[in-house]
């Protein structure tokens, strides 16, 4: 029998605060009653703040992030239209694969798992779309499968710069929330969330935010689409309700969230993901491994996905610190299996449960086979935590 908490440190579901649990546990109500929009109107307006949006709208669908994926195609585009799309992780992988299946003509871009979204090649690509073909372009934030953040400023920078009209769609799921994300000065016309990664909540919230310009696409745009529909959800919302019975205890729960995050100050909760995720990063250094990521300009602050020794299969590391340790760590996906292990540092998260996860993960791998000085990386991400816990402090501070 395992006794004691489980530790989850993958990069999604994240660890749901006790206020956040506690704000879940109501009796149900009437989602039509008169005084429903007391709760659900704050959500969409503190979601716009997350979102750092004036001019877009927020949208709630009762799902996952891939419904969420779901719901910004079927609105906004039409079968047969072409989008542009970077492949260099499982999910941005599995983007691509959706946008085929709902009858896009996708044009792929093939990177290494570990580099980031080629601004410089879609400028290429969209200068050379004389017609105007490209009707969006598809950014994947940050990649979770190889902790990689891309630059989103750089592909607007490069759709701008072709004077190009293409929407640009941004997944936002593992950054919104814990990496600073700016929808409206970076010119995203669609930036997808989900509720259980920066949000702090269980799974079952798609969120979306969406530009004036692609509610004007989804107007004309002809794909098939009915549980998703934007222009039923927005009628409703704009009162406080919604076109099907949601999931009000997860709202209750969301409410939580958004208060934590906001009381924190967002800059704050950016600086803190930073500070922690610079420590594992530490860590990983001492042990002698590499990350998957190729460049520190590309490292996320979400999750580290680190490579083992060849001599090591990082499933053995991840399968004892599950059966042993209690301790969950995220698996190497699709062809990083058995070469990696990932530590997802999002959410509600500090120092302790990082140098935790760090402890179990030196454990782990020596177990597994691999030559590793245990305490080293503990030690080299306590040093960073104690040398930045000042400037971590003040922006705390001035947040409130």
């Amino acid at each position: 029998m395992k006794t004691g908490i489980h530790h989850l440190y993958i990069p999604g579901p994240t660890n749901v605060p006790e206020a956040v649990r506690r704000a879940m546990n109501v009796t149900m109500q009437d989602h039509r009653a008169p005084d429903f929009p007391e709760l659900t109107l704050g959500l969409f307006a503190d979601l716009k703040q997350v979102f750092r949006t004036k001019a877009g709208e927020v949208m709630l669908f009762p799902g996952s992030g891939t419904a969420a994926w779901e719901a910004a195609i079927t609105n906004t585009l039409s079968p047969g239209d072409r989008v542009l799309i970077a492949r260099h992780g499982q999910f941005s992988t599995l983007w691509a694969q959706m946008a085929e299946r709902l009858g896009l003509v996708v044009d792929i871009v093939d990177v290494a798992w570990g580099a980031g979204c080629p601004a410089n090649e879609f400028a290429r690509r969209l200068g050379a779309d004389r017609k105007g073909e490209i009707r969006a372009v598809f950014v994947t934030h940050n990649e979770t499968a190889t902790g990689v953040t891309s630059d989103i400023r750089a592909v607007r920078r490069a759709i701008d710069e072709c004077f190009h009209d293409a929407m640009l769609f941004v997944d936002g799921v593992s950054s919104i929330g814990s990496i600073d994300f700016r929808m409206d000065d970076w010119g995203v016309d669609v930036a997808i969330a989900g509720s259980q990664k920066g949000l702090m909540c269980p799974a079952g919230l798609g969120v979306l935010a969406v530009s004036p310009k692609a509610l004007l696409a989804s107007r004309t745009a002809t794909m098939r689409r009915a549980y998703f529909e934007f222009d039923d959800m927005l009628k409703l919302n704009a009162e406080g309700y919604f076109p099907y019975t949601p999931p009000v205890p997860l709202l209750h729960g969301l409410r939580a969230g958004l208060d934590r995050l906001l009381d924190e100050g967002l800059d704050a909760v950016h600086a803190r993901h930073r500070r922690l995720a610079e420590g594992v990063r530490k860590a990983v250094a001492a042990w002698g491994m590499d990350l998957v990521a190729e460049h520190r300009s590309l490292y996320s602050d979400t999750v580290t996905a680190i490579r083992v020794h060849p001599d090591v299969d990082a499933r053995e590391v991840i399968r004892i610190g599950y059966d042993r340790y209690n301790t969950a760590f995220g698996a190497g996906l699709a062809r990083l299996s058995g070469k990696v292990f990932r530590i997802g540092h999002l959410g509600d998260m500090n120092e302790g449960m990082c140098l935790t996860a760090l402890a179990v993960a030196e454990m782990a791998l020596a177990e597994a086979g691999a030559r590793i000085d245990y305490g080293s990386g503990i030690a080299a991400a306590q040093r960073h935590y104690a040398a930045t816990r000042t400037r971590t402090a003040e922006l705390r501070i001035a947040a409130e």
